[in-house]
């Protein structure tokens, strides 16, 4: 079985090529994808070279961690059938390349549980559930606290300041050092980080990536204040110990979301708890997928590339 796929065969060596799937399993799924996300962290990181050692990477691979497609074949007991549509956090499917991501493709394989039913009518909207759900994991369980304070008018931050407020805590302030990034707030204000005199916030959430901007944030937070660090840093973090010192402040690490996280950040975008519009900027064929990489990558007007792959295959 072939597929057409992204392939990424060294930094800034991306191409559009044509891979062999390995064969499907009993349970497995195979699944036409739709729509492709581009993510502007990680995948920026391995598209740079830039990317920490982490396991299962290495050239060539297969990008994408946020898909929707349509099944075309599953087993009878696999709880899904043909036309059902899904989302797909990539997969690990291909002969040849590495599948750490693996969601660019026309046609993959995957087991039933990395999967995540999606109703049809969210069209493109549903590659963004991964991003939800980060955003979602960031936030919810014990002993965590609503962000007041989010660096970064991305779609993570956005994602961010939409959950708070859907949830009903007091609306957050938004820091975006990009002009043409301040428009698009729903129900809290963006504003630059030098018009910020406050610094009492006890809740402060990264989603810029930025291991430079932590000594700033410290001037920020209030006795105890937390930094949860949101985004994914390619350099070592560090930070000057005596204002941490006297704030006494508190460091959290946001990990990757889970299968519950998906499921109840879904629930929250089917009720119309949380929109996703406005978050989709950019879209192209998958055929012109190096010349979409180069621009989500490198224009600062584009929150969100989307790959169409319907007619790529």
């Amino acid at each position: 079985m072939e597929t057409t796929a992204v392939l990424l065969n060294g930094p800034r060596e991306l191409a559009v090529d044509q891979l062999t799937l390995n064969a499907p399993g009993p349970n497995d799924l195979v699944v036409d994808i739709l729509h492709s996300g581009i993510s502007t962290g990680t995948e920026k990181l391995f598209w740079t070279g830039e990317m920490p050692p982490f396991p299962g990477m290495g050239y060539p691979l297969v990008p994408g961690y946020e898909a929707v497609g349509e099944v075309v074949e599953a087993a009878p007991d696999s709880g899904y059938r043909p036309g059902d549509h899904v989302f797909v956090p990539g997969a690990n499917c291909y002969d040849g390349a590495f599948g750490l991501f693996g969601g660019a493709a026309s046609r993959l394989v995957t087991a039933p549980d990395r999967v995540t039913r999606i109703d049809a009518g969210h069209g493109a909207q549903g590659a963004l559930l991964a991003l939800a759900a980060t955003a979602r994991h960031t936030m919810a369980g014990l002993n965590k606290s609503m962000p007041e304070l989010i660096i970064g008018h991305g779609v993570l931050g956005r994602l961010l300041a939409r959950l708070t407020v859907a949830a009903g805590a007091p609306a957050p302030t938004v820091w975006e050092i990009d002009p043409s990034r301040r428009s698009g707030a729903q129900g809290y204000a963006v504003i630059a980080p030098e018009d910020d005199t406050r610094s009492d916030y006890m809740s402060v959430y990264d989603a810029s990536g930025s291991a430079d901007i932590l000594n700033m944030l410290m001037r920020c937070i209030g006795k105890g204040g937390e930094i949860v660090l949101a985004g994914f840093y390619k350099e070592p973090i560090s930070f000057a110990f005596p204002p941490a010192f006297m704030k006494e402040a508190r460091f959290r690490v946001a990990a990757e979301w889970t299968h519950d996280d998906l499921a109840a950040t879904r629930a929250l975008v089917e009720s119309g708890t949380l929109s996703l519009d406005g978050l989709i900027t950019h879209r192209a064929p998958a055929t012109d997928a190096p010349a979409a990489y180069e621009q989500a990558f490198n224009d600062p007007t584009c929150l969100k590339m989307i790959l169409n792959w319907k007619d790529a295959a």
